[in-house]
């Protein structure tokens, strides 16, 4: 499921904590309509709260922006306990149940590709805070795909990690470019092909 269909109903739910609604309303808005392109009064108004109140749960918006990019980091994280858990101790199984779940993704009509890849187009500015939250969680994911392939004794692990995740990358912005029938549509065929390609 999207973020954006995550946060939604936790957006309108006043029983909620404000901070929580301020926070589940910009993974909507954000999500859908890309971080520059949302003001705090909309966020503000989704969360059925007030611009006050987003300040006293977050110092700016840019604060929001990156607790915004945690939380989905947090999210995405759970990929891997959820991989580890379907496949205990079989390196090679999760890195084929990730490459599906990732096809899955791409092709998924209401995606609009990964947040914080899309954040980091729309900040350009290396010292805003979103900045580190991105790279952090980019850095990390390729380094999980590099264990996996190291755990599963592929020949080349850490180039092969480099392989897949640019695969991953370039198949989320063809999805968005060209729609999911496009080159992205052969994500889980290239990927088996680059992982068998370096089996012992």
């Amino acid at each position: 499921m999207n973020p954006a269909a995550r946060a939604t109903s936790a957006s309108k739910d006043e029983r909620i904590p404000p901070r929580e609604r301020i926070l589940a309303a910009a993974c909507e808005l954000f999500y859908r309509h890309g971080i520059r392109a949302v003001g705090v009064e909309a966020i503000a108004e989704a969360a059925g709260t007030n611009k006050m109140t987003l300040y006293r749960h977050f110092a700016s918006k840019d604060e929001l922006v990156a607790e915004y990019l945690r939380y989905l980091a947090a999210q995405a994280d759970g990929l891997w306990a959820e991989l580890a858990a379907a496949h205990p101790g079989n390196a090679q199984a999760q890195l084929g149940a990730w490459l599906k779940a990732m096809a899955k993704h791409v092709a998924d009509l209401n995606e609009r590709g990964c947040a914080l890849a899309n954040a980091a187009i729309e900040l350009p500015d290396k010292d805003h805070p979103a900045r580190q939250v991105i790279e952090r969680f980019k850095v990390a994911q390729r380094d999980r795909l590099a264990a996996l392939c190291r755990a599963a004794k592929l020949s080349e692990p850490e180039l092969l990690a480099d392989d897949l995740f640019l695969l991953l990358e370039g198949a989320r912005v063809s999805a968005q470019s060209v729609g999911p029938e496009g080159p992205s549509a052969r994500l889980l065929r290239m990927g088996d092909v680059m992982i068998a390609s370096h089996a012992a």
